[in-house]
């Protein structure tokens, strides 16, 4: 039985740690196609520019989706450039097309995360969505990121929903990677959970808890503090490994199928594996004191915890068939859950998640 643990060769976290990107990307490359998403470029291009000054870069901003068409225009950019890295800067959306763009030119990819909402910057493995914003493939590349570079001074200065968004990312962490260990699954890089993985999944979970609420406090006022720090590594580092090197389960095939509603389309990745997460555990059927446990961590933080808090105000059966398909399909993750999972029981565990969730609270 072979063990595989998974990272980037590289982390750096840190307030100020963006004036470094130049020295680090020695290594890298010295023409680097850098992508931004709009919104990033107009508050960092001027010190990105100073930053990478002795660079030769060609600069071009993200289109807003991961689709195969924009990866391939991104991808004709840097060839007619002779871009010889690729450096994505910005949210989850932005760092994916920049994983799969280095992919497809065969250069080595930078990541910069501006925000701590996913625990996309670590991984190889980029998700692809349809042009209407539906989960389409995932796409697993051969190696890890060369660096993932994190500026908390930066990430504090994003709307703190990104940061509470991450932390529902890394939620499902460990309950997903514990799910796989049972179950003797592979993991995403196609080898069993190390002790090591379930360890790092494990002190992401424990660092949630015990850090949360604090760092949520702390970056609304754009303030980083040593729970921030703390939050902002779960959130991408130990989420990132424990959830490659650990594997996936239940949670994300729901959240998967939940892009089928459009309703949750306005909604953060974090925030539906979130309510997925809840999912999983009632799947799992877990006593009520860890529920209780799971579920006030995200009212704490202002997770979602029913439909209703992911935009779905009302739906039908029809509806959750179509979900709970969409999570079972054969291709999807939840089959590494430690026993057969069907659409009927995936519906009930929604209806179940979303009941508990409902009980005595104001609307998200």
């Amino acid at each position: 039985m072979i063990k595989v643990l998974a990272s980037p060769s590289r982390y750096v976290q840190g307030a100020g740690a963006l004036d470094e990107l130049a020295a680090l990307m020695k290594p890298v490359g010295k023409k680097p196609l850098v992508i931004l998403d709009s919104f990033v470029a107009q508050i960092l291009d001027p010190q990105l520019k100073r930053v990478l000054g002795s660079l030769e870069c060609t600069w071009e901003r993200f289109g807003g989706e991961v689709t195969k068409k924009e990866i391939q225009r991104l991808q004709r950019i840097g060839q007619e450039a002779g871009s010889d890295s690729v450096i994505g800067v910005g949210g989850g959306k932005t760092l994916d097309t920049a994983k799969a763009v280095a992919y497809y030119a065969k250069v080595p990819v930078v990541i910069v995360p501006t925000i701590a909402a996913t625990d996309a910057p670590t991984s190889a493995l980029a998700v692809i969505y349809t042009e209407e914003g539906q989960f389409q493939e995932y796409l697993f590349l051969p190696r890890n990121p060369e660096l993932v570079l994190v500026d908390t001074a930066v990430v504090a200065k994003a709307p703190v929903r990104f940061l509470i968004s991450g932390m529902g990312d890394a939620l499902s962490t460990w309950f997903e990677a514990d799910a796989c260990a049972r179950s003797t699954a592979k993991n995403v890089v196609g080898g069993r959970p190390t002790a090591a993985a379930l360890a790092i999944a494990r002190q992401c979970y424990d660092t949630l808890l015990e850090y949360g609420l604090a760092a949520r406090l702390a970056v609304e006022h754009q303030a980083v503090t040593p729970a921030v720090e703390k939050v902002v590594e779960a959130n991408i580092l130990l989420s990132g490994m424990g959830f490659e090197s650990g594997g996936l389960a239940a949670a994300h095939a729901i959240h998967n199928g939940l892009t089928a509603l459009p309703a949750t389309h306005d909604r953060f990745h974090g925030e539906k594996v979130a309510f997925a997460t809840l999912c999983q555990l009632m799947l799992e059927g877990k006593p009520e004191e860890e529920l209780e446990e799971v579920y006030g961590f995200c009212e704490t933080v202002a997770l979602p915890t029913t439909l209703a808090d992911l935009g779905v105000q009302s739906v039908d059966a029809a509806d959750l068939r179509r979900v709970a398909e969409m999570a079972c399909a054969p291709e999807e993750t939840i089959h590494n859950m430690p026993f057969p999972v069907t659409p009927e029981q995936v519906v009930a565990a929604i209806q179940a998640a979303d009941a508990w969730g409902g009980q005595g609270r104001s609307e998200f």
